[in-house]
């Protein structure tokens, strides 16, 4: 995923509420979510020329998500995957806070990344850019593609969207895809300096993203309600244009 807003313990039916976009090369060959048949328990989209997975959950009622840490000048052309990050964790019986223990060490091989790990009440956020795992605390977070709330204008703009649908009397799912949809370039004075050029960053600076071989292809909307079901909705664009919409609900 390339921007995560969600929502810990901030709203009285869901405890957790999670709104992103995967932003990726259109040319990668990209699976729709499903239940994985190598692990059934499991329910993720998949990237088929790594293998792993950017967001998805599984029949505990686990979930995980991880963001790309834009760093240009600093890629490892031969380093693992990071999306098995997301998957290890999903096909594991370890708790959040073991597993992202257990791998803190040995994350300096993979290029930067941040990731998001839950299960249950608890969710953690950890970065090998960043200081040591932690636990979220409650309210409304955003992720995209440098450290947990860093204020880029995606980040503030969509924590803001996320805010107003959240304090709707009744929850809309449209609303929080419309969202996910706003394609407004930030102002050149807001935008980061991330190494690429001020073109790309004005490019890269929309919650929705479009260019001609690299933009949003997935907005994926995930609630888990405090009765332990789970709804995944994701829906796939070419480029803007949706073409497939997936839906599954759980019971934990």
């Amino acid at each position: 995923m390339c921007l995560i807003l969600f929502a810990r313990d901030a709203h009285p039916e869901y405890p957790l509420i999670v709104a992103a976009n995967r932003d990726e090369f259109y040319a990668r060959p990209t699976a729709a979510a499903h239940w994985w048949r190598d692990t059934p328990d499991v329910l993720a989209g998949r990237d088929l020329q790594g293998g792993g997975t950017w967001m998805g959950v599984n029949r505990r009622g686990d979930f995980a998500a991880l963001t790309n840490y834009r760093e240009p000048e600093r890629i490892l052309t031969d380093a693992p995957s990071r999306g098995a990050l997301v998957a290890d964790f999903l096909r594991d019986e370890r708790s959040a806070s073991d597993y992202l223990n257990d791998i803190h060490a040995g994350t300096n091989a993979y290029n930067g990344f941040n990731l998001l790990v839950g299960r249950g009440t608890e969710l953690y956020y950890f970065s090998n850019r960043g200081a040591a795992p932690q636990l979220v605390p409650p309210g409304l977070h955003g992720l995209s593609n440098h450290l947990l709330n860093t204020p880029w204008p995606k980040v503030e703009k969509g924590k803001v969207g996320l805010a107003q649908v959240l304090q709707a009397s009744v929850f809309d799912r449209e609303q929080i895809f419309q969202l996910l949809l706003n394609a407004e370039r930030a102002p050149d004075a807001t935008l980061p300096a991330t190494g690429v050029s001020l073109e790309w960053e004005r490019r890269l600076s929309p919650l929705f993203i479009q260019s001609e071989q690299y933009g949003t292809r997935l907005s994926t909307l995930l609630t888990i309600d405090r009765r332990g079901e789970i709804y995944l909705e994701e829906r796939s664009y070419v480029p803007e244009k949706v073409i497939t919409t997936e839906t599954f609900e759980v019971q934990i």
